[in-house]
């Protein structure tokens, strides 16, 4: 509504005397007269030269970025989940009131439990809130295990592994924290944690004796296992979201423009502090947070600032120490700096990996991954995924330091990426060319979300980008039906992801699991002949999952660089083996293995189209 005019002076003196409010306006009128005649005629002997016509400025045409030049792989994926006997429904205890948990589990894991050299699926899974008044359900929702019994067929073996566990799951870990050979678990949650030790294929709740749990009131979501102080056995990383409570995410009253409650924004919660748990070697963790000066202060409030998310682990200034980066939900990122002494020191500002490089603000970042997309180049590349609308980044380092550069636009990635909301994360080598591409798992928080957005939906189809190499006008290029198939392109609300050779037969499949639905296996069917080499490493003097060693296989004319890590993407733990794609190589001259504790060794006569399993010397 527009404002009633305000009243004139003399329209107020006109109430309390009549006349001499008239003669005032009689005043009035004759001295604007007169200045208005004074006025006009100085302005008509100052006027200005007329100006001559002006011709229509040319404005440059728009520049469409130059597509690869090169033919696109087919990487056809199809859809196994039904036939593998993947039955697993995620329950997020959605029940009217949106509260915000619901709508950002689960995550999942691959890990050999039962070491018989095939890959099982682990995935996480939620549950009802304890005030929820519905009947129960007839089985109870747990944590699920499946067996790989080969040819891409699974068994439920939750039960007899020990794992039928009713929780607010959130992520997973998957580590041999005590190198007798079998991989254990953590499971990060809405509440406390828990960490379960693998005894020969069956798992057992040591979180109390471990002293590893956390507290009721915590929400834990990405974790990672490391060897942060070198001493050669998995420390615990894991990271903390917002401070979080029923009572308060009812309070905010969050709504949708125009339309009822709706899923709440970070902003509006405290932030937290990650944590880092020692490995004390007999089974017992000690939390080194505070002396290992991971837990930061936002500097106006001194409050915990944290809102985190992602996570991955590498030696970015080549120092044989492991560098911690996380990525955080509307504050900026973290890029924690070993100092090898036990203690971190945070320099994702100065780094130039903590913001939108563009903006200057931070961004919501989900999923996360790092590695060596460039062969031959030592610089790595950190992609994480973020919120509706904001571009997907590309962190890209300066070969042997700490500096970053933001090469998202530069390479294509970031425009691709604007309107999805991209959580699972993966630098993956799909079609085994050499050269490490990027998967993102996509969907959105709020269910009605179309409602008040016409360019979002709340299921989104995942995305798969091409790495056409470095000298290509666009070196990441998303693929599309033609290439990948009909079953990969299905929208889906896409939450954790993983890559893993399910079947054997070389190249990496995906997983993806969702909110409140089936999770979808995608095993890839490519069949471009290109050749490939895998590594299993088991440390001796270093951790026995021999995280965050080096492996560069050197061919004729090319050297291709890879890590050990599990911990990246979203809420999820991927193999530990390594799928080096070989294109049309089919002869390795030599691979080098830096292992973690800094020892070297270099491996000849390598067969091609196979898995070798090395053992540190």
């Amino acid at each position: 509504m527009s404002e009633a005019p305000p009243l004139l002076e003399d329209e107020e003196v006109e109430r309390d005397d009549a006349i001499i409010g008239k003669a005032l306006r009689v005043s009035f009128i004759v001295f604007f007269s007169m200045a208005a005649v004074v006025a006009a005629a100085v302005l008509y002997l100052s006027r200005p030269e007329p100006r001559p016509d002006v011709a229509p400025t040319e404005i440059a045409a728009g520049r469409v970025r130059e597509q690869s030049s090169q033919d696109l792989p087919t990487v056809a994926f199809t859809d196994v989940t039904e036939q593998a006997g993947l039955d697993f429904v995620h329950e997020n205890g959605a029940a009217g009131e949106k509260l915000l948990p619901e709508t950002m589990g689960g995550g999942c894991a691959v890990l050999d439990y039962n070491g018989d050299g095939r890959p099982d699926i682990l995935l996480v899974n939620s549950r009802r809130w304890d005030w929820d008044g519905r009947p129960a359900p007839a089985s109870p929702p747990t944590l699920k295990l499946y067996r790989n019994d080969g040819e891409l067929r699974f068994t439920d073996v939750t039960a007899e592994a020990g794992l039928d566990i009713t929780l607010y799951g959130m992520g997973c870990a998957v580590g041999d924290f005590d190198n007798d050979g079998d991989p254990d678990l953590f499971i990060s949650a809405v509440g406390q944690s828990r960490l379960f030790r693998n005894d020969g294929g069956r798992f057992v709740d040591i979180t109390g004796e471990a002293g590893i749990g956390g507290r009721d009131t915590d929400w834990t979501t990405s974790c990672g296992w490391f060897d942060y102080d070198n001493d050669g056995d998995l420390d615990l990383w894991v990271c903390h979201y917002v401070k979080w409570d029923k009572e308060t995410d009812l309070r905010l009253d969050f709504r949708l423009v125009g339309h009822g409650r709706a899923y709440g924004r970070p902003q509006e919660f405290e932030g937290t502090y990650n944590a880092l748990y020692r490995n004390d070697g007999d089974g017992r963790f000690t939390d080194v947070s505070a002396e290992a000066g991971i837990q930061l202060n936002e500097p106006r409030r001194n409050a915990p600032m944290a809102k985190s998310l992602g996570l991955v682990f590498a030696d970015f200034d080549g120092d044989g120490w492991m560098d911690v980066v996380v990525a955080n939900d509307t504050v900026q990122n973290f890029l924690f700096h070993n100092q090898r002494d036990g203690t971190f020191k945070e320099v994702g500002a100065v780094a130039s990996i903590a913001f939108d490089v563009e903006t200057a603000g931070a961004r919501g970042a989900m999923g996360i991954d790092v590695g060596c997309f460039r062969e031959g180049d030592e610089c790595l590349g950190v992609v994480i995924g973020n919120f509706a609308n904001e571009m997907s980044a590309l962190y890209v380092t300066q070969p042997g330091t700490l500096m970053f550069q933001d090469e998202a636009v530069a390479t294509g990635l970031g425009p691709e990426t604007r309107l999805f909301l991209s959580f699972g994360t993966l630098f993956v080598d799909v079609d085994l060319d050499g050269r490490p591409d990027i998967f993102h798992a996509n969907g959105h928080l709020e269910d009605d979300i179309a409602l008040v957005q016409a360019s979002q939906t709340y299921e989104q189809a995942p995305q798969l980008f091409w790495n056409a190499g470095p000298e290509s006008p666009t070196e990441f290029v998303q693929l599309g039906a033609e290439q990948l198939g009909l079953d990969f392109l299905r929208p889906l609300v896409g939450r954790g992801a993983l890559c893993a050779d399910f079947d054997g037969d070389g190249d990496p499949d995906l997983l993806i699991t969702t909110v409140g639905q089936k999770p979808r296996l995608l095993r890839n069917d490519q069949d471009l002949g290109h050749h490939w080499v895998r590594f299993l490493l088991e440390g001796t003097g270093s951790n026995r999952d021999a995280i965050g060693a080096r492996i560069d296989v050197h061919l004729k004319d090319r050297r291709l660089r890879h890590f050990v890590s599990a911990a990246k993407s979203y809420l999820s733990s991927s193999e530990k083996a390594v799928t080096v794609g070989l294109g049309a190589a089919d002869v390795i001259d030599h691979v080098d293995i830096q292992w973690p504790d800094g020892s070297k060794q270099t491996l000849r006569d390598i067969e091609v189209d196979r898995e070798h399993h090395i053992v540190q010397p």
